[in-house]
Parts: C-alpha cells; structure tokens; sequence
C-alpha cells in the first residue's frame, strides 16, 4: 500500500466513552479512522452509529492491533485511549497485572510497534501534524514516586494505587516517546480528559464506583474534546510532552521532569514486554 491523501488515525478503546466520540468526530471530520474495540457486541455497536454519524466515513473496526499494518503502510495519528480500573488483582494469560497491562503495557506496546507507520506519515507531513496522544489522567497527579521493585503491585497490590501508577506511566511515556521523536517530526502528549459519565468505572470497586459518581462530570462528547484538539488543531503541533487538561497546558507529576524516571519506566517497560515474547 502506498500513502494517499487521507489523514489516517488510530483510536484505541473506540466501542464507547470518550474513545467512541472521538473516532466519530475524526470519521465526520473526513479523517480514515482505525478503531479498536475488544468487546465484539458494543464494537458493532459502536461502528453502526459512527457510520450513521458519518454516512461517507471510512471506518475500519478492529480487535486486534496486529491487523493495522494489513490496513495501512502509514498512520497520522495514534490515540492511546483504551483503559480502566480494576476492583482486585487479575493477571492476564500474558503474565500481567491487568490494570497495568491494559492502562500501561498495551499502549506502550502498540505505539512503538507503530512507529514505522508513524515515520512513514511524519516523513511525508509537516512537522508536528504527527502526532501519539495518550488518555491519562489527574490520578497520575496524586503519586509521588513509582515502586520499581514492585511496578505492577504483585506483592502490594491495592485498585486505586495501581490505576493511579499505570496513569502516571502514560505522561512519563508521552515525555519519553517527545524526546525519541523530535527528530521525526513527531508530537506526543498527554491528557487528563476529566471526570467523564461512561461505563469506565464500573470494574472498579464499590467505594471508587460511588466516589467517582459523586463528582461532577462531563458527557463522552466533552471529554473526548481536548482528545480531538490535540489530534488536529495547529497549536498542539507547535509543541511535545506536553500534559492538558480542557485544551489548556496543565502541569503533570513532577516526576515528568526527571529525565531519570523517564528513562527508567521505559527501559523497565521494555522488559516486561520481552519477557512474554512480544
């Protein structure tokens, strides 16, 4: 396959919230969009109402990630969208703790399978019109320091402090994948989307259920907003590393500035993920 014309975007956890809203918005923008969702029924759910949204969309609705390159040779955009919260500690048939898996070590392993694409499109763009966006979150904010002994919480796991390390973990992976790309052209950043009313607590606990629903909040359409901006207004171009919130820059665990930790989460990611073959 050889580039066209249409802007590509990749949008995980894209069968419903603020993921579902942003593929839409990108597909009614003229954007070929690339969703993926892992639940088959809301899946072609999803995808019936983004094709009734968008009677001309050009949508493909996957499950598995391995399927994007037999799709596409270039992508424009990557949206780390897909996550969660736990309620307990689960390893997953890979050997890892879920909530760090799906928050953390999925993104992690996708964007930089993708990074030929991702070259592919920045080599032919203008600079900063490439772009990775990962969905964190304030919880990354409520940390001071990760457990490199422990990084998933197999020994000391509790829900709420592994959802807020593997939040974390997305804003120190928009810093270093901002360092590694520069030279590409290539923008990364981060997002705290906000308290948004969806289905994306309801694994969580009991307490955190009722916490979260106390709270005021926004719709999936007004959540997903600053996600739509950052893929392609011009500003956010201008710029990498960077962490928002309502469009506007928002200022990220400190550890963010520790080129130190940076490095360490990605050297230490890149293990885990080669010790299940991957």
């Amino acid at each position: 396959m050889t580039q066209d014309h249409q802007r590509i975007a990749v949008v995980t956890g894209a069968s419903s919230g603020i993921g579902k809203e942003a593929a839409k918005t990108l597909a009614i923008q003229g954007w070929r969009v690339i969703a993926i969702g892992r639940d088959p029924t809301r899946t072609e759910a999803a995808e019936a109402e983004i094709r009734a949204a968008a009677a001309t969309a050009h949508l493909s609705m996957i499950r598995a990630a391995r399927d994007i390159a037999a799709l596409t040779d270039h992508v424009h955009v990557l949206i780390n969208n897909a996550g969660g919260m736990t309620r307990a500690r689960v390893i997953t048939s890979e050997g890892y703790e879920q909530n760090f898996a799906g928050n953390h070590l999925g993104p992690f392993l996708l964007t930089t399978r993708l990074l030929p694409l991702l070259r592919a499109a920045a080599a032919a763009s203008p600079p900063g019109t490439v772009r990775i966006i990962n969905t964190s979150s304030d919880a990354s904010e409520m940390i001071k320091s990760l457990p490199w002994n422990d990084l998933q919480l197999l020994d000391a796991f509790t829900p709420g402090a592994a959802y807020c390390n593997a939040k974390l973990a997305n804003v120190l992976f928009a810093r270093g994948l901002a360092r590694r790309l520069a030279a590409d052209g290539i923008a990364a950043h981060a997002l705290h989307p906000g308290t948004v009313d969806s289905n994306f607590v309801t694994h969580a606990d009991e307490r955190t259920q009722a916490y979260i629903r106390s709270l005021p909040t926004l719709t999936p359409t007004e959540g997903a907003d600053t996600i739509i901006w950052l893929a392609t207004a011009e500003e956010p171009g201008l710029t990498t590393g960077g962490y928002f919130y309502l469009r506007q820059p928002r200022t990220p665990n400190p550890l963010a500035d520790d080129a130190a930790t940076v490095d360490r989460l990605w050297d230490e990611s890149e293990k885990l993920i080669a010790k299940s073959g991957f």
